[in-house]
């Protein structure tokens, strides 16, 4: 027992408490220093407020831990993150790691595993990382644009104010409200039209289609070849006495200007034309003396005749 001095206890009670405070203030951080893990490297441009201890995922499951952040004073454009994964997660080639910010706060890491499995990564390979366009990036690049917005969004609610307080369009409401009351009033009477008008209105034109599939029977029936015939007949019968009618015009013409006859002499001489003239004057004359003086010509008397 000689070898457990008090000086040797005292040595191994330190390194029991050192041990001990290792593992407490890792356990404190979240790395567990009995379990084997495998560790990469990460670059970003900008690791917005990631911390060490912070849990890595994948998949939403958390497969290990940010072991250390480093700047890269070389190039000042670069942060390396070291991360320790589990032992038994592989990483294919083309993997990258995204930094989410959380709604309340905090950042995140998440990797996107690459597409070929069975091209793996190995142990201190480097992973390029960025950051993750979620909704609240969106929204934080929406930020200048809504600002610059601002003055337009309080110009056209100063519009809007201003027209709603406008008289026009209280009494254009109203006359919505009237229009859509005749509108109902209308449709009621279309659907009674519907109901009661169009059923009898179909029934007339089915009778009326009746009559005229009957219409279309009776012409069918028609001998439409005789018919054709019997108005070819009665065309050239009606051309025959037109041709005749023609024929007795002419000649009754050729008659009156001809003088071989009484009519043709009475139409084209004149000499009776002045003869006939000349009676009707002297006829005239006689009418005028005969009524001038009656007793020339009557002679009439109760008692007889007077002798001279």
């Amino acid at each position: 027992m000689k070898y457990f001095t008090k000086e040797v206890r005292i040595a191994l009670t330190a390194i029991v408490a050192i041990i001990i405070l290792f593992v407490g203030i890792n356990f404190l951080k979240g790395i567990n220093v009995f379990k084997s893990s495998n560790t990469y490297y990460i670059r970003f441009s900008n690791i917005n407020g990631l911390t060490v201890s912070s849990p890595v995922y994948a998949n939403g499951y958390s497969v290990g831990i940010v072991r250390s952040i480093a700047y890269d004073y070389d190039r000042t454009d670069r942060v390396v993150v070291c991360v320790d994964l589990d032992k038994s997660m592989t990483v294919p080639q083309g993997t990258r790691a995204e930094l989410e910010s959380q709604l309340m706060g905090g950042v995140t890491m998440s990797l996107v595993l690459g597409p070929n499995p069975t091209a793996l990564m190995h142990p201190g390979d480097t992973i390029e990382g960025g950051m993750h366009v979620g909704a609240l990036n969106k929204l934080e690049a929406m930020i200048p644009t809504l600002e610059q917005m601002m003055p337009k969004l309080d110009s056209i609610m100063g519009n809007l104010n201003r027209l709603t307080a406008d008289t026009a369009l209280v009494q254009t409401l109203r006359n919505t409200a009237e229009l859509t009351a005749n509108l109902k009033e209308t449709s009621a009477s279309l659907n009674s039209l519907m109901r009661s008008d169009v059923p009898r209105l179909t029934a007339r034109l089915d009778r009326i289609g009746g009559h005229v599939e009957t219409l279309t029977g009776n012409l069918a029936a028609v001998d439409i070849d005789s018919t054709v015939n019997q108005v070819n007949a009665t065309l050239g019968s009606v051309e025959q006495l037109t041709g005749n009618l023609n024929a007795v015009t002419e000649m009754l013409d050729t008659k009156l200007n001809s003088r071989d006859n009484t009519l043709g002499l009475f139409l084209n001489d004149r000499s009776v034309y002045d003869n006939l003239n000349s009676t009707l004057s002297h006829a005239d004359s006689l009418m005028i003396d005969l009524k001038a003086h009656p007793k020339r010509y009557v002679h009439f008397s109760v008692f007889g005749k007077k002798d001279n």
